[in-house]
Formats: C-alpha cells, sequence, structure tokens
C-alpha cells in the first residue's frame, strides 16, 4: 500500500510532464505572417493630400500664344482630318454669346450651360461648310502649367459635348491658353467667373480672291 502511494503521484507527474512535452514540440506557438504585412499601406486614403509646393488647384506648355491641342481625349483626333486654323478666316462673333462658363478647378459642363451648346451645335449643323475653334480658360490663380492644363481639359469637354450632339469629331479642333487670356482683368470672385470659360470660334476656309 505504501509502495502505491508513493508510485502513483510520480506516474502522475510523469504523464503530465511528457503531455506538456509533447504539445511543445508538436506547436511553435507562433502565426505565419503574410509577405509585406508591416508595410505601411500604399496609395490613397490619405487627408489632405500631399500637394507639390503651391498647391495643384487652379482657376500649360508655353506662354502666351497658346497650343493647338491634337489629344489625347475620350475622342481621338483623326489626322487625315487635321486642319489649321491659322490659314482659315475666324469669326468670334456670332458665337460669342455662347461662352460656356465653369465652375472653379472643374472641367464638367454645368447643366445651365448645356442650351449654349445645342445653339452651337445646331449652327454647325446648319453651315457644313463651317469648322469650329474651341479656346479653353482659366481665372488668374493657380500655376501657369496647370491652368494650360486645365484649360485645355475644358476645351476638350466642349468638343466632346458637340460630337455627343452629332457633330463630325474632324470639324472640331481645341486649344488652351490656361490664364493668359483674361476677359475681365479684375481680381475678384466677379471677375474669375468670367474667365473661367470656354469660347466657340467658327472656321471658315478663307476664299480665294
Amino acid at each position: 500500500m505504501k509502495l502505491n502511494k508513493i508510485i502513483l503521484p510520480l506516474m502522475i507527474a510523469l504523464v503530465a510532464m511528457l503531455a506538456t512535452t509533447g504539445c511543445k514540440k508538436g506547436f511553435s506557438g507562433g502565426i505565419t505572417k503574410l509577405p509585406g504585412h508591416n508595410n505601411p499601406p500604399v496609395g490613397g486614403d490619405q487627408f489632405p493630400p500631399t500637394l507639390p509646393p503651391g498647391g495643384l488647384v487652379g482657376d500649360g506648355n508655353g506662354p502666351g500664344s497658346g497650343t493647338v491641342n491634337n489629344g489625347p481625349g475620350t475622342i481621338a483626333y483623326d489626322p487625315n482630318k487635321r486642319w489649321d486654323p491659322s490659314t482659315m478666316d475666324q469669326d468670334r462673333a456670332t458665337l460669342a454669346d455662347q461662352t460656356v462658363h465653369f465652375a472653379f478647378d472643374s472641367a464638367a459642363v454645368l447643366s445651365k450651360e448645356e442650351s449654349k451648346l445645342i445653339i452651337v451645335s445646331e449652327k454647325l449643323k446648319s453651315d457644313m461648310s463651317a469648322y469650329m475653334l474651341i479656346e479653353g480658360h482659366c481665372d488668374e490663380r493657380g500655376t501657369e502649367e496647370y491652368n494650360r492644363s486645365l484649360g485645355e481639359r475644358r476645351a476638350l469637354a466642349l468638343r466632346e459635348a458637340l460630337v455627343s450632339a452629332g457633330i463630325d469629331a474632324g470639324r472640331v479642333q481645341t486649344i488652351s491658353y490656361g490664364k493668359d487670356k483674361p476677359a475681365d482683368t479684375g481680381h475678384d470672385e466677379a471677375a474669375w467667373s468670367k474667365n473661367r470659360r470656354g469660347e466657340f470660334i467658327l472656321c471658315h476656309q478663307k476664299t480665294a480672291l
């Protein structure tokens, strides 16, 4: 009896020790980590966004004269239908009242401006000899380069609206002047709202003398 009382606790202790040792050998206790789990997220969800010195908002390629845009846009330019506005008669007066104005730092056509595009498209449909040059403009705020790009996007948005209305894409070209040609030289919102615009210039082949 006394022997059993001594052996039994020893056997229980031995079994417990073996069980514990077996568990340690069968499970490392670690968690397999996915590659890159400690890397910071890339892109997105950063507020405010990091901007270069001077910021990005505006409202360019070279100063002054503007550059006829050859795309890219949603609607591609057909090189076989290219025409040179500088060799044509340009009529700025006929559609001057249909100048489209834009919101600050935006190239989206406002719903209140859409009726002007209808008038412009109808004019082109009624005069099949006419071509259209669209000028994109911005207000004085922002960098020259950014505003030249913004003016281009505004002109392209108007071009694409005309094409959607049934105008042959080959009849419409765009040019951006950025902030180089303000309609109003003031320095307040009243002036800036006039300068954020797209103008329509009717072009016709020059008549031979």
